[in-house]
């Protein structure tokens, strides 16, 4: 799903009882639930998931339309359940990582995660079979002025984690994270990759600074 090729996304799929449309719209399907699961849809929210459809259906006028089947999801009464089985068996690990990545990006549009956003955010992540680690990780990308323990939970350790503890977790994240990964699954995705593996980095820095690690 990118700008040359929006129907890239259907090398994800291992059935022809699958296309790439059903696998967009699943996708805009967990975008509604996310966005009205605190009752209100804001502009910020709206803002945010259109750079997103862009990249996701190729083009601006396609775009504009998957914005109108948002907007309808947004009035109806769909359901996350109704969509994660076929992203769970058809989409790779890493790229259903990222798409809660990007989920987890609306909700904070608007400067915070309302306790609604993050049960919904928490049941589709297990739903599309997150470890619990890795969506604690990138959610705390997003906690640095909550969390003085941040730059750990962004590793996956804690902060009674050895120095070679932190070197490892560093290294596993680093190659878990890596933008080429999922470097074919279309800009949007990738550069929420990017952003994560940034933060991974600031993460580790910050570590290191504190504790002195060369």
């Amino acid at each position: 799903y990118n700008k040359t090729s929006p129907n890239d996304y259907q090398q994800y799929s291992d059935s022809i009882t699958i296309s790439a449309e059903e696998l967009k719209y699943s996708i805009l399907v967990l975008l509604s639930c996310v966005m009205k699961a605190d009752g209100v849809v804001k502009k910020s929210e709206v803002n945010a998931v259109k750079p997103f459809l862009i990249e996701l259906f190729g083009s601006e006028h396609e775009a504009l339309n998957a914005l109108q089947t948002l907007k309808n999801l947004l009035e109806s009464s769909v359901s996350i359940e109704s969509v994660t089985p076929q992203l769970r068996r058809h989409v790779p690990y890493e790229v259903r990582l990222e798409l809660v990545h990007v989920l987890i990006n609306i909700a904070i549009a608007d400067g915070a995660i309302t306790d609604p956003e993050e049960r919904m955010l928490y049941q589709i992540a297990s739903y599309l079979a997150i470890s619990e680690n890795d969506y604690i990780s990138l959610k705390a990308l997003y906690q640095q002025n909550q969390d003085p323990n941040w730059a750990y939970t962004a590793l996956g350790i804690g902060p009674d984690a050895t120095d070679e503890e932190v070197k490892k977790a560093y290294r596993n994240m680093a190659m878990k994270y890596h933008p080429d990964k999922v470097a074919s699954a279309g800009e949007e995705i990738k550069q929420q990759a990017t952003e994560k593996f940034r933060a991974i980095n600031e993460a580790y820095e910050h570590i290191k600074a504190i504790r002195g690690i060369i």
